[in-house]
């Protein structure tokens, strides 16, 4: 008789339940970040948790995190989780209306953000995914952004040495993607150290009214000197107007809003182009007030400000770095829905002569619509460099040959208009030099190698001092030449192509966008984007 094989014993199904309940516990840790009393103590500061501004930030349940389970944790005699503290960085991949973005951000409820609670590796891994996935980046600073701390020391039973070996790839990334992808740096708190570098390498940066940025804080600063407050050290108006950062607003969410707003103007990474929108205002609008938005009295200034609102798409102007370097204006706009790059005097201040810091802006304004294959419109009325002591004590006139090298540099399509004045070296600086590029002139506008007004009592110092009535001499002198500087005179040898009624401006803006829409190629510049 054969032998009959055993039955096997019944046996439960094996399944994966333990670790999945252990993976959602951990996670459950992890969103409890810092527990109730840091978050409470957040929000008792006016200020949103990480997780609430990614929230907020990113389109409703967009965001995919990546390593949430990443920290310290404990465990009994038993080796079970009893509890993680989650990394002091949370970040992952969202979309932003629609556009997939890397967001990045500080927990400030772990530790104040600093390195004791840090994991290297995830905002490190988060650069390099914007960069090689070509994806932009918006970083959600506060604290010191996985930077230092005086606990540090103690915590790893050592000194780290800035930048050395395993901590090189995020201060390279930090700079790098500014060349590669659109970066945004939103301060919603104190920003110190390697938080505000962070903050300062983004080609559009925010922070709220309440937060400050600085190097080292007040404790630090005070131990040298003088004692100074958090607002007084680094507050909005200090760092703003230091050109630190673009722009401050009163609450987070409008600082989300700037974010979205900023990146609705660029493409995705330097290999592609911005979109055209679509666009409900005429191309061919023409504004009568534009006819007397200049006075006849050069002596008096006027608002550049409702000129550009006048001629770009209704709405579109976006403004960035309105407290540094006043005298130039600079921000994003659309003309027909094609995103482009504004630079606009602004005679208020300093009657719109380019200062050492309006140099500045200028170059790194230049260097953004380089990376991001953005064509430029210039509104110019500069009368020069800034003149005197101050001028001379900050190498205005070095910044200045900066300005000029970077517009010389750029490749991207230009168009100037001349609204009013030209004058001297910092006039030659009103469009690349060496190819071509489209110019208007408006009927207000004057030019020459230093403007009359100054100059004639040294160039006719004799003849007037020989005159009975010295002023009117000079009165006389000044009309004679005033009429030999008419811009007409000037088109007669084609040194300036095209006068216009200042009336024909927008449709002559909105056909240059057309006419630069197929000269935006998608290549990297081979300029690299500095801070």
């Amino acid at each position: 008789m054969l032998d009959r094989p055993e039955k096997p014993a019944e046996t439960k199904p094996l399944t994966w339940q333990p670790e999945l309940e252990e993976l959602r516990q951990r996670e459950a840790f992890a969103r409890e970040m810092g527990g109730p009393d840091k978050v409470r103590r957040q929000h008792d500061a006016g200020r949103l948790t990480v997780r609430e501004r990614i929230e907020k930030l990113a389109d409703p349940g967009s965001f995919h995190e990546v390593g949430a389970i990443a920290g310290k944790a404990s465990y009994d005699d038993k080796g079970q989780l009893v509890e993680l503290t989650p990394s002091n960085c949370v970040w992952g991949r969202a979309t932003l209306d629609g556009r997939r973005v890397v967001l990045v951000g500080d927990d400030f409820t772990v530790r104040g953000g600093s390195a004791d609670a840090t994991i290297r590796e995830k905002p490190l891994m988060a650069e390099r995914m914007a960069n090689e996935f070509r994806l932009p980046i918006i970083r959600i600073i506060e604290g010191s952004g996985g930077g230092g701390s005086v606990k540090t020391i103690e915590t790893t039973g050592r000194a780290n040495l800035p930048g050395g070996v395993g901590g090189t790839g995020l201060f390279n990334y930090t700079t790098l993607n500014l060349s590669a992808v659109p970066v945004v740096g939103l301060g919603l708190g104190s920003v110190a150290g390697l938080g505000a570098a962070r903050l300062a390498a983004s080609h559009f940066s925010v922070m709220t009214k309440k937060s400050a940025m600085f190097v080292a804080g007040p404790p630090v600063v005070s131990r040298l000197g003088k004692p100074v407050t958090k607002e007084e050290l680094g507050g909005w108006e200090t760092q703003c107007k230091a050109g630190a950062v673009d722009h401050a607003v009163e609450t987070e969410e409008e600082a989300f809003d700037a974010a979205r707003r900023f990146l609705s103007y660029l493409p995705s990474s330097v290999h592609d182009v911005s979109p055209v929108l679509p666009c409900e205002d005429d191309p061919e609008r023409r504004d009568d007030k534009l006819m007397n938005a200049v006075p006849r009295d050069r002596r008096r200034v006027y608002q550049m400000r409702p000129i550009i609102e006048s001629v770009v798409d209704r709405g579109s102007f976006f403004e960035m770095g309105r407290l540094f370097g006043r005298s130039l204006i600079t921000g994003l706009a659309r003309l027909e829905g094609r995103a482009v790059a504004v630079m606009a005097s602004d005679p208020f201040f300093y009657g719109g002569s380019w200062t050492f810091d309006a140099c500045q802006k200028a170059v790194r304004f230049i260097d953004l619509a380089e990376t991001f294959h953005l064509p430029v419109v210039y509104l110019m009325d500069c009368p020069g460099f800034m003149v005197g002591l101050e001028a001379e004590r900050n190498a205005t006139i070095r910044h200045g040959v900066r300005a000029m090298a970077a517009m010389n540099q750029a490749t991207v399509p230009w168009c100037t208009v001349i609204v009013r004045n030209a004058f001297g070296v910092a006039g030659a600086a009103h469009q690349p030099a060496n190819r071509l590029s489209l110019r208007y002139a408006w009927l207000s506008a004057r030019w020459g190698s230093l403007p009359l007004e100054g100059g004639i009592e040294a160039a006719y110092r004799a003849e007037i001092d020989a005159a009975e009535d010295g002023a009117a001499k000079l009165a006389e002198i000044e009309e004679r030449l005033n009429q030999l500087r008419s811009p007409f005179r000037t088109a007669e040898t084609f040194w300036v192509e095209e006068i216009i009624d200042p009336r024909e401006t927008r449709p002559l803006l909105c056909e240059f966008a057309r006419m630069a829409d197929p000269l935006r190629q998608p290549v990297p510049s081979r300029l690299q984007m500095r801070p």
